[in-house]
């Protein structure tokens, strides 16, 4: 039952904007109608899926869902309302951050700097075998442990503590091999790396932002002493 009803949520959450605005997507291709609810074909990006044929049979297969939900008055049901609220808001505050982060694009000066100051990553790059047999290569590697890394012998063994907590690895140096990347090779790479890392910072800058400017008050067991 409630593998059901979260399905039935996630449908609604996602479809019932569908049903709602068929006639602001009439002038929109159409590619199919569900007992008269008009599905365009820009509709089909949210499935997911290969193809566009197939596209269509999941968005098809979800309208009707959808269509089910809405007869049986499960838009109305308290668990459902507040899960399609839920997910309104998460949808809306990463359209905010994404307004915030466009135009923010990783400059020329950005990518140059980041390729110099990482020269294990990329002019001095190896591809690191390890006792368990696995390729490395360096981009693999956690940026604070690559310096250690690259100063081991082969037969050496060091430990390193993963990011974030864990058990500690255990590695051994098998086989080093040289694979440097020019600037231009680590250019895609870094531009991916700085828009995700600037990405981050700028939705951090902007939740202090708004914070600054906000009048949060926490209430019951949540209430803050001045």
């Amino acid at each position: 039952m409630k593998k059901t009803l979260k399905l039935l949520v996630l449908c609604l959450a996602a479809a019932l904007p569908g049903c709602e605005r068929a006639a602001a997507e009439r002038g929109a291709q159409l590619a199919a109608k569900v007992n008269g609810a008009e599905i365009s074909v820009r509709q089909l990006r949210s499935a997911g899926a290969a193809g566009a044929s197939q596209a269509l049979e999941k968005v098809i297969e979800r309208e009707l869902l959808v269509q089910q939900a809405l007869r049986a008055g499960l838009d109305r049901d308290p668990a459902v309302k507040e899960s399609i609220d839920t997910s309104r808001r998460q949808i809306l505050a990463q359209a905010w951050l994404d307004k915030v982060a466009a135009g923010k694009a990783v400059s020329r000066e950005e990518v140059r700097a980041f390729y110099a100051g990482n020269p294990a990553l990329f002019a001095e790059r190896r591809v690191y075998r390890v006792r368990e047999t696995r390729l490395l290569p360096a981009e693999r590697v956690p940026l604070a442990h690559l310096p250690r890394l690259a100063r081991m012998s082969v037969g050496e063994s060091t430990v390193f503590d993963p990011p974030g907590g864990g058990d500690a690895l255990e590695v051994q140096m098998m086989q080093a091999e040289e694979a440097p990347l020019t600037e231009t090779q680590a250019t895609p790479l870094i531009e991916q790396f700085l828009a995700g890392r600037k990405r981050l910072e700028l939705a951090a800058a902007e939740v202090r932002r708004l914070r600054e400017v906000a009048t949060i008050e926490y209430a019951g067991e949540f209430k803050r002493s001045n």
